[in-house]
């Protein structure tokens, strides 16, 4: 059977938009098309918004799976997946299976795959070396078969898969006429090839007999063990070696570790993995899938062999607005659109960056290069997130390749431009049932300067009315903001998008006095309103950092 191929997640930035959705899927549908090696799987690394779901919905595209961390888990490390064996094994091959497999610790699991506990070679060896009593193997309900194979013998009567459950032990060397003074009702005899202590045996009802020296054992001796439901096992062994090997016959469950096991789960991070293993002092760790079941071993060893997560970032390339954990992930390749960001990556990355008004039209022209047809599904969703991005092509970072590659588009997804993109903003500015915090979180981006760290949310609507009503509830949610994200100033782009305004709401300290200053307008504290400004990309963002920077 193959190696399962690697999984590289294909994601956009968090609280993601059209643009980021659209672009994953087509970018993952894309290289499983044209590259074989590894699977790539669209991610999101935040909520879908309610004009993006209405393209999802309109399209048919499956809503992508949502992660919030990059770091490595314990499912993307060869973690060694030793089966588990049954708690009813005998210690001896328990001992075999170590061996064979080259480890130190094996999994107890029942016919349902769920743990029961762990057995070392420690705890083999403490079976060795503790004195026990003579009781002691039927106490541990010692099954005959585990019995004979740990003495490479023979059940030549009675029922193999019956257990020692009461009794003692003993090794009957003295003449046959005293045997009766210590065989008591279901001991075990180890004995030598006297049939008549052999018989001797069975008439002090002796459950088993353990005949040593691999003789024949006489046709009378075994019509009377079958009469009196007597066990006889033959080995080869002699009496000295039976007696020796006989514990280890014994089920690991009475030795096996069974509470306060640390186990950990399979989509468990490493680097609390690590920690945990840092302060217990066990080789093995046993892994739980999703389900609670056993799925393998795991030591420090595979976390210092372990590879990280493979990501394609689309849509962004500042490390603020990538999914958690992203240093700690493999960056393959970054396609975005906007200004270069603060990401560091430890080896060379394909980095593909054009001016243009959206990440999917770099990747529709990516299909072109590529030769790979576009399908009707992924042209309405590459059409979608260009509609989006460029405010149907309001916006001044749209392009004409950004148009032009729309109205392509537009024929092979079977729409109508204008009416689509009607529908879908509409989608998208229907506020009603929604939270603030979903309102405000649709759209939003963190950016960095050297003294400051603040916040854009923008949202769009169809009328000032609409927007106007959501001002108010932003407002007070703006103060939670800028604790909970510990940034300076937060702003707000209220789009009116076809009206091509925006009007800005903010808050933080000299917030007001930094946009009005950037734009030539007096800082009103109900907001301010500017005229042909829709592109926080092209638009506000520059501007506004320019006028910080000659703050400095």
């Amino acid at each position: 059977m193959s190696a399962e191929k690697r999984k590289v997640w294909v994601v956009g930035h968090k609280n993601p938009d059209t643009d980021s959705i659209c672009a994953a899927l087509s970018y993952a549908y894309l290289k499983n098309q044209t590259e074989n090696d590894k699977t790539y799987v669209a991610k999101r690394a935040g909520a879908v918004n309610a004009e993006t779901h209405y393209v999802l919905d309109y399209f048919g595209a499956q809503e992508p799976e949502l992660v919030t961390y990059a770091g490595t888990q314990i499912k993307d490390i060869n973690f060694r997946r030793t089966a588990g064996v049954s708690s009813q094994i005998s210690l001896r091959r328990a001992w075999e299976t170590m061996k064979k497999l080259e480890v130190v610790t094996l999994p107890v699991t029942n016919q349902f795959g769920k743990l029961e506990g762990i057995i070392v070679t420690k705890d083999i060896a403490t079976s060795y070396m503790d004195v026990f009593d003579n009781h002691v193997l039927s106490q541990a309900r010692t099954q005959y078969k585990n019995i004979a194979a740990t003495l490479d013998g023979t059940i030549i009567v009675g029922n193999e898969h019956a257990y020692f459950v009461k009794g003692k032990v003993v090794v009957a060397t003295s003449n046959p006429e005293y045997m009766a003074d210590y065989i008591e009702d279901d001991d075990m005899v180890i004995l030598g090839d006297r049939e008549e202590a052999q018989k001797q045996a069975i008439e002090s009802n002796a459950s088993c007999l353990i005949i040593g020296g691999g003789i024949e054992v006489g046709e009378d001796v075994r019509t009377l063990a079958e009469k009196h439901d007597c066990i006889i096992i033959t080995t080869p062994f002699d009496t000295f070696s039976v007696a020796r090997l006989i514990n280890q016959s014994m089920p690991i469950k009475q030795f096996m570790t069974q509470k306060n096991i640390i186990t950990f789960g399979i989509e468990d991070y490493v680097d609390e993995v690590r920690e945990t293993m840092s302060k217990i002092r066990h080789r093995d760790f046993p892994i739980l899938n999703e389900n609670g079941n056993y799925a393998g071993m795991v030591s420090r060893r595979n976390l210092m062999n372990m590879q990280k997560k493979q990501v394609i970032l689309v849509d962004h390339n500042e490390k603020a607005q990538a999914v958690d954990g992203i240093d700690e992930a493999e960056i393959l390749e970054i396609i975005d659109h906007h200004r270069l960001g603060s990401l560091e990556t430890v080896s060379p990355v394909y980095f593909r960056n054009q001016p243009l008004g959206c990440t999917s039209t770099i990747i529709y022209q990516m299909y072109q290069e590529k030769s790979v047809d576009v399908p009707k599904q992924i042209a309405g969703l590459l059409l979608s997130a260009i509609i989006s991005d460029t405010l149907m092509f309001r916006s001044p970072t749209c392009t004409p390749l950004d148009k032009s590659v729309a109205e392509a588009l537009a024929v092979i997804a079977e729409v109508d431009i204008e009416t689509y993109a009607k529908n879908m903003f509409q989608a998208g500015s229907n506020f009603s049932g929604k939270t603030t915090e979903e309102i405000f979180y649709q759209d939003f981006k963190i950016f960095h300067t050297d003294d400051c760290d603040f916040g854009v949310a923008q949202i769009s609507a169809m009328s000032r009315e609409e927007l106007d009503k959501v001002a108010e509830q932003i407002r007070p949610f703006m103060v939670q903001v800028l604790a909970e994200k510990k940034i300076d100033m937060v702003y707000v782009m209220l789009t009116d998008i076809l009206e091509e305004s925006s009007k800005i709401i903010f808050d933080g300290e000299n917030a007001g006095k930094i946009l009005g200053a950037a734009f030539r307008k007096e800082e009103r504290s109900e907001g301010i309103l500017l005229e042909g400004i829709v592109s926080r990309k092209k638009q506000f963002i520059p501007t506004l950092m320019n006028e910080m920077a000659e703050r400095q």
